[in-house]
């Protein structure tokens, strides 16, 4: 792992295969430990640099007050262009970004077309935080009740914070055994032992004090490069009808649902998903 400097800030990346194959950039959701190593090493495996990145105000990324972002969605998506060129994306990179990192990616594919040769979407929606539009599904409510009424956990405590996060799995129908070793990881690599910083690389609610204005959706018909959404059929935070509806806005966008997945990309469709993306290019 190591920084990339772009647009005045540290990004904290790493990366997987040739230098010189063509570039695969996974933004994370918001760290990037939310992209599985085992799809890294597929992608990379199927001739492609893979690059995932963390978000800012998470991992190895500035970090600087969670509570009080000095930047918007919009610089998020500038970053991801940047950091596309200055590693060397010249024919331009196959974007990917996962959770909230899935809208960093539609925004950075509207206003840097230049950058990017390809998109993927995973486990996202295609609207800012807060309530969705009428037409697409919300949060799962009593799924969303059972998780925020819980007692947040001693976060300088690494144990009890992967706990939290295992517990949270088995309320959102991810693998809880993975969700603690994925927390521990991520504990491992937050930079300050302050509970907001926590949050942040744990859940990303930074996102929530985001401005994501203006709104994207109905740019969605001008992405013009392949594009795939990758969505969890058991998803109850971002439900299967966000991804049905990204699929059916972007031109000609592939919709892989898997089956037995929720909010995260299990190690077992790493696979599945490594060749759906390599089918773009």
């Amino acid at each position: 792992m190591t920084t990339v400097d772009v647009n005045g800030i540290a990004v904290g990346v790493e990366s997987f295969g040739a230098r010189g194959a063509p570039l695969v950039l996974l933004a994370g959701g918001p760290t990037m430990l939310s992209w599985p190593d085992a799809l890294c090493g597929r992608l990379a495996a199927g001739g492609r640099r893979v690059v995932r990145y963390d978000l800012r105000d998470s991992g190895e990324s500035t970090t600087a007050d969670p509570r009080a972002p000095a930047y918007t969605l919009r610089t998020l998506a500038a970053d991801a262009a940047a950091l596309a060129g200055a590693l060397g994306g010249g024919a331009g990179a196959h974007l990917a970004g996962i959770g909230v990192g899935g809208l960093v990616a539609q925004v950075a594919a509207l206003d840097h077309p230049g950058a990017f040769r390809a998109l993927t979407l995973a486990c996202t929606r295609p609207v800012a935080p807060g309530p969705p539009d009428d037409d697409l599904p919300g949060h799962d409510g009593a799924t969303m009740g059972r998780l925020f009424a819980r007692a947040a956990p001693d976060w300088a405590d690494r144990e009890a914070v992967a706990e939290f996060a295992a517990a949270g799995a088995r309320i959102l129908g991810d693998d809880p055994a993975a969700a603690r070793a994925l927390a521990a990881r991520v504990w491992e690599r937050t930079p300050a032992a302050a509970a907001p910083v926590h949050l942040a690389n744990q859940l990303g609610l930074v996102f929530s004090r985001l401005d994501c204005t203006p709104r994207w959706r109905e740019r969605l018909p001008g992405i013009a490069v392949p594009a795939l959404v990758v969505h969890g059929r058991r998803n109850r935070f971002f439900p299967l009808g966000n991804g049905r509806a990204l699929a059916r806005e972007i031109p000609g966008a592939r919709l892989l649902v898997l089956d037995e997945a929720a909010t995260a990309i299990p190690d077992a469709a790493a696979g599945e998903v490594a060749a759906a993306m390599l089918a773009l290019g």
